[in-house]
C-alpha cells in the first residue's frame, strides 16, 4: 500500500490483505541496500493468521520516497512516524540485519506497545570494511559482489533451494542491483557508526528472539550472543546450514521460527 509518511510517499507490501488497524501490527524492517520484498514468504503468512503486516521500503528504498536516513536512530523514528500514519496499535517488530538494528531501536522506543521483537542476523556492532564502503560510495559493482559473497551461506552459494530452478545468489545480487549505490553508502554508513545495541536492548520490554544462521560470515552466531544477554527476555536460535539471508535461504525454516515465537504473544 501507498501511504503519506512525513510529507512523503510510502510504500508497505501488506501480504495480499489490506492493513487493519484493529490487529496487532506486524512490522517488517529490510537490510541495507534491500527493500520489501526480502519477506515476501513471511509476510503473505502472517497477513493470513491473524496479524496486520507493514513490510515497508524504507526512505530511499523500493518504492518510498527519500531521503535516505544517515543514522540508526533516525531511521527508528522514521518507523515510528509510518507506525503512525498507518494507524498502527500494538506492533509486533522484526528485521533483518541493518534492519534488526532499527527494530531494536522501535521497540525500545514503543515501550509497552510492542508486543514482541524479533532480530535476524544481528549483532551488537556491524562495523563495515573501509573497501567495502568505499566500492559503495564510488559505485563499484564489486561492493555487490561482495555483500552477495559474505552474506550467502556455503550450500545456498552452489544451490540446494527446495524450489526448483531457484538461484539464492543471483537473486541476492539482482535485489542489491536493483537498489542505489549512493543508498547502500549511506545504509552501510549508518551501520558502521552505530554504537548504542546493548544500550538500547537493556531497555527494551518485550519477549525477544535472536536468530542466526550458523554459515552467517557477515553477522556470526557467536557475536550476537552479547545482545542476547543485553535483552531482558531474550531467545536465541541457529538455524542449522543458513547463512545472513536466512530468510531468503531458508524461507520455511525462518517462517517457522518466527510463527513459533509470535505466536502466544498476541
Amino acid at each position: 500500500m501507498k501511504f503519506d509518511v512525513t510529507g512523503r510517499e510510502a510504500f508497505a507490501a501488506t501480504g495480499g490483505r489490506p492493513f487493519d488497524g484493529g490487529k496487532p501490527a506486524l512490522l517488517m524492517l529490510h537490510g541495507a541496500g534491500m527493500d520489501h520484498t526480502v519477506w515476501s514468504l513471511q509476510s503473505r503468512y502472517f497477513a493470513h493468521h491473524g496479524y496486520t503486516v507493514l513490510a515497508v521500503d524504507l526512505p530511499g528504498h523500493g518504492r518510498s520516497a527519500g531521503p535516505v536516513p544517515e543514522t540508526i536512530p533516525a531511521f527508528a523514528e522514521w518507523c515510528l512516524s509510518a507506525l503512525e500514519a498507518a494507524g498502527a496499535g500494538d506492533v509486533l517488530v522484526m528485521g533483518h540485519s541493518m534492519g534488526a538494528l532499527i527494530a531494536l531501536e522501535v521497540a525500545a522506543r514503543l515501550g509497552t506497545r510492542a508486543k514482541a521483537l524479533a532480530l535476524l542476523g544481528s549483532v551488537p556492532e556491524m562495523k563495515v570494511h573501509p573497501d567495502l564502503l568505499g566500492a559503495a560510495r564510488s559505485g563499484n559493482h564489486a561492493a555487490l559482489e561482495t555483500m552477495v559473497g559474505w552474506g550467502v551461506g556455503r550450500r545456498a552459494q552452489i544451490g540446494g533451494h527446495r524450489a526448483p530452478g531457484s538461484w539464492v545468489s543471483g537473486a541476492s545480487m539482482r535485489l542489491l542491483e536493483a537498489g542505489d549505490y549512493a543508498t547502500l553508502a549511506v545504509d552501510l554508513a549508518a551501520c558502521d557508526a552505530y554504537g548504542g545495541a546493548l544500550e538500547t536492548a537493556a531497555k527494551v520490554t518485550c519477549p525477544a528472539l535472536l536468530l542466526c544462521g550458523a554459515d552467517d560470515k557477515m553477522t556470526p552466531a557467536k557475536l550476537a550472543q552479547p545482545l542476547g544477554k543485553a535483552l531482558p527476555d531474550c531467545t536465541m536460535a541457529v538455524l542449522k546450514g543458513a547463512g545472513h539471508m536466512m530468510m531468503i535461504e531458508q524461507p520455511d525454516e525462518t517462517l517457522d521460527a518466527l510463527a513459533e515465537f509470535f505466536g502466544d504473544k498476541v
